[in-house]
């Protein structure tokens, strides 16, 4: 048996992270891998990194990496019922971009980092097969390597990083919260449907959503996520299908151009996924704590953001001289401040989820956003995440976008769109 300040289950983006900035303390950390491959990455993946991650991402010392490997500085434009919404640059003080990457670049290039960052001892191809502690306290993890022996690691907080269906999770007995998803998700990479500018794009068909990211290396991500009403027909003939969506689409991409790079991916149900992120002795990050509907795109800057807090909480307390009382509080404090950040975010999400129509200060704060620009600002500082739902949508918000409107109207019939904002091909 070894022994480490931390023990990290789960080498991706929530995982690496967490460990390197806990390891930047001083701390000795071991980060448990289960591939043996330093190329594995995440498949499954909608490849967008919110804006709100920006400043963890710049701290790990990861942007000049990204930048270096060809990752796509983002900005999206969102067709609804009232036309293209352009997201305008970000207001000063705010993230200026996130980063569009493939997880096949964005893995490696982190999992590297955390290999030369001194006091990571890096162990690929380790499987969590048990927790270590007594009188209901972690203490460790338990895991087979690549050969079949078992490898203890003591270790004083135990990290679970694992994803959506975390062992760490399930070992400690947390069970996970689930509300129902009412859509169903596929998507393709495609050559030859870069945008000459670069942008994302999002449709919101109500309740059907599609969205275009273009990524590193020339790919882009196409993606659609329709109501489950649709299901069959995609079960029946799902490339056809597929294929029939996106050219339907308002201003769509032209596949008849492209060229598939890599094969379709989906899930036809994925439940939004809570769990409570502290116990003793562990915390969960990225996934493990959260994991909400793909449609957002959300789960790498929660991954990065959640790493950030557990390391600025709990850190201190393990380099510091307080011992367990001072763990406890610094577990208690992230727990906290993972639920301020992203509770109110999470409960949107999951309601959304559901395929409901649009609810009334939805329609009004879209609306608005197609005509003002200061109301798109808002409206995509909160898709990214960098405000929270209380500010989105606070009765100032509310009533500037009532405003709007109505002079709109009173302009009798003025184009809806927002001045400046493309009518996009």
């Amino acid at each position: 048996m070894r022994t480490y300040d931390v023990a990290v289950a789960g080498a991706s983006v929530a995982g690496c992270s967490a460990a390197i900035l806990l390891a930047r303390q001083g701390l000795s950390v071991a980060l448990l891998e289960r591939s043996p491959d330093p190329g594995a990455y995440k498949k499954l993946c909608t490849h967008y990194i919110q804006s709100s991650a920006l400043p963890v991402i710049e701290r790990l010392g990861l942007a000049p990496l990204l930048e270096e490997a060809g990752a796509v500085r983002n900005a999206i434009d969102v067709r609804t019922r009232w036309g293209w919404v352009r997201e305008p640059a970000a207001e000063a003080g705010r993230p200026a971009h996130g980063y569009n990457v493939r997880r096949a670049t964005l893995d490696p290039l982190l999992r590297g980092l955390a290999a030369r960052t001194p006091g990571i001892d890096l162990r690929p191809g380790h499987t969590v097969t048990g927790l270590l502690g007594e009188r209901g306290r972690v203490g460790g993890l338990r895991a087979q390597d690549a050969s079949g022996a078992a490898v203890d690691f003591a270790a004083r907080l135990v990290v679970g990083a694992d994803g959506r269906f975390s062992r760490v999770a399930e070992l400690a007995g947390i069970e996970g919260r689930a509300s129902p998803n009412g859509r169903f998700f596929y998507l393709a990479p495609y050559r030859g449907l870069t945008p000459p500018d670069g942008r994302s794009r999002m449709w919101f068909l109500e309740p059907d959503i599609a969205y275009t990211f273009p990524n590193d290396d020339g790919i882009t991500v196409v993606a659609v996520a329709p109501a489950k009403a649709r299901l069959e027909t995609f079960k029946a003939d799902r490339e056809g299908a597929f294929a029939r969506f996106v050219r339907a689409l308002p201003d769509g991409p032209d596949l008849d151009r492209a060229v598939r790079a890599g094969p379709m991916m989906g899930f036809v149900d994925w439940p939004n996924l809570a769990r409570a992120p502290v116990q003793a002795g562990l915390a969960l990050v990225g996934d493990a704590a959260l994991s909400v509907d793909p449609v957002w795109g959300t789960g790498c800057a929660f991954a990065f953001r959640s790493a950030d807090w557990l390391a600025e909480q709990a850190g201190p307390a393990l380099a510091g001289a307080g011992g367990a009382a001072a763990l406890r509080a610094g577990l208690g404090a992230y727990a906290r401040r993972h639920r301020a950040e992203l509770a109110g975010h999470a409960l949107h999400i999951r309601d959304f989820a559901a395929g409901r129509p649009w609810r009334w200060p939805e329609r009004l704060l879209f609306s608005a956003a197609a005509l003002d620009e200061s109301c798109a600002r808002d409206l995509f500082a909160y898709a990214a995440r960098n405000i929270g739902l209380a500010r989105f949508a606070a009765p100032p918000a509310l009533l500037r976008a009532v405003r709007v409107n109505l002079a709109h109207r009173l302009r009798q019939g003025g184009p809806r769109r927002r001045a400046g904002a493309p009518a996009l091909p």
